[in-house]
């Protein structure tokens, strides 16, 4: 592994940073090709943070499961007619992918799409649906961006950024028109970092209405590139990871790009980091309180608003949910593991006497304390779960997982199937 980098920066001023002309050009440009998302306030979450109100700027039911489709039909609706004959090329962790494959099929410009290999089946399979070739290429996004412009310059396609374009910036920044309007008395806003392009068109828009309205990006503390490069002396390094390393795998990034990084120093007041943990947990809570289903980089900012990495004490607080592609079986291990950060989800390992009979104690016992028995397994003998399933060939090895509503009632569960007489409690499975 290579040690983590700063890249000089000084031509960035030259760059045209975005401006609110720009991002109302392209609302008008995409207002018949994407959805106006709701903005779902919640007390809860309000209540969890303390802010006076929270509202959730839910673009994980945009078209295509995220905010991507405003950039990239902005860009491509712009192409010129060689430009579009040439082909669209692309690199993505996902959702951009998916925003260049339905705009190329609504414009009718033939796409193709490099992902990295950690990139979810769902967004793969639903990128294919729109019509675009997929190249997986590459263990981590940086690998698949290289991989599409050496293609790019081989063959002519023309190469869509995901996040380092104006083009792209402004398409994003139309969220930021709908807050305002959906949400005027906003003071501040939680985005999620990746690239940087969507932050940049959001901040662009809500400084430009109203300077005081602060805009926070959130990454994940596996890849957390941005706030370095925003506190670099006179704004002249970007700086970049070796590696990441985050569930959230849409935000996994290891660097600004100049585009970027000139906009987020103009419009960006701080960087938070959260930890994959945090973002479970705040998966879990969407889940369960807010009724959507979210993926890792969509709830992000969700769990910078619960920490305590910034003060919103009756603050009127908006947070950009980004995405909703998930694959289902990732999605159900992120609930999992957020149900563990709130001490509602425990494990045990079980030694029982006689099959099948012990197993139906231990279920009506789950029951009787008013748990719910996620996982019972049977597990094989000698497989770590201690002497006495080895000593007895009569006595099988079980590990059960439970939900409860809290520590005090899920030990209480266990203290009752503990009073069985055909079981035995050989140990709490410590949280992964």
């Amino acid at each position: 592994m290579t040690d983590d980098t700063e890249t000089d920066s000084s031509d960035t001023d030259s760059i045209d940073l975005v401006t609110c002309t720009d991002v109302e050009d392209a609302r008008k440009r995409i207002d018949d090709v994407v959805h106006r998302t709701p903005l779902d306030t919640s007390r809860t979450f309000a209540d969890l943070s303390g802010a006076a109100s929270v509202g959730l700027k839910l673009e994980n039911v945009q078209r295509t499961g995220s905010f991507k489709i405003r950039g990239a039909y902005n860009k491509m609706a712009q192409l010129s007619a060689d430009e579009r004959d040439a082909g669209v090329i692309s690199a993505s962790a996902g959702n951009h992918a998916q925003g260049v494959a339905l705009a190329g099929q609504l414009l009718d410009i033939d796409t193709t799409i490099v992902v990295p290999a950690v990139t979810p089946a769902a967004k793969i399979e639903a990128t294919r649906g729109y019509g675009a070739e997929l190249v997986v290429e590459g263990d981590i996004y940086e690998r698949s961006y290289e991989f599409a412009r050496e293609r790019a310059d081989e063959t002519g396609e023309t190469f869509v950024h995901p996040f380092d374009d104006e083009d792209i910036i402004a398409g994003q920044g139309t969220i930021g028109l709908e807050l305002r309007e959906q949400y005027p008395d906003l003071d501040t806003v939680f985005v999620a970092i990746g690239g940087g392009g969507l932050i940049s068109g959001i901040g662009t828009v809500l400084k430009a209405h109203d300077p005081a309205t602060r805009v926070i990006g959130v990454q994940p503390e596996g890849a957390a590139h941005a706030k370095p490069t925003l506190e670099s002396a006179q704004g002249e390094s970007i700086y970049e990871l070796a590696d990441v390393d985050t569930v959230a795998e849409g935000i996994a990034d290891t660097r600004l790009l100049e585009t970027t990084a000139a906009n987020v120093r103009e419009v960006v007041d701080d960087v938070v980091s959260v930890s994959d943990r945090d973002i479970a947990t705040a998966v879990t809570l969407l889940a369960e309180r807010a009724k959507t289903v979210v993926e890792g980089a969509g709830a992000a900012p969700l769990a910078a608003a619960l920490s305590d990495a910034l003060d919103v004490t009756d603050e009127h607080v908006a947070v950009v949910i980004s995405g909703g592609n998930v694959n289902l079986t990732d999605h159900a291990e992120l609930t999992r593991t957020g149900l563990h950060e709130l001490g509602r989800y425990a494990e045990a390992r079980l030694a029982v006497d006689g099959w099948p009979t012990a197993v139906s104690d231990v279920v009506e016992t789950v029951e009787t304390e008013g748990a719910e028995l996620d996982v019972l397994e049977r597990a094989r003998r000698g497989s770590g779960l201690g002497t006495d399933t080895v000593d007895h060939p009569n006595r099988v090895p079980v590990t059960v997982g439970l939900e409860g509503s809290g520590p005090d009632h899920l030990a209480g569960v266990l203290d009752a199937i503990a009073e069985l007489d055909t079981v035995d409690v050989l140990s709490s499975l410590p949280e992964e």
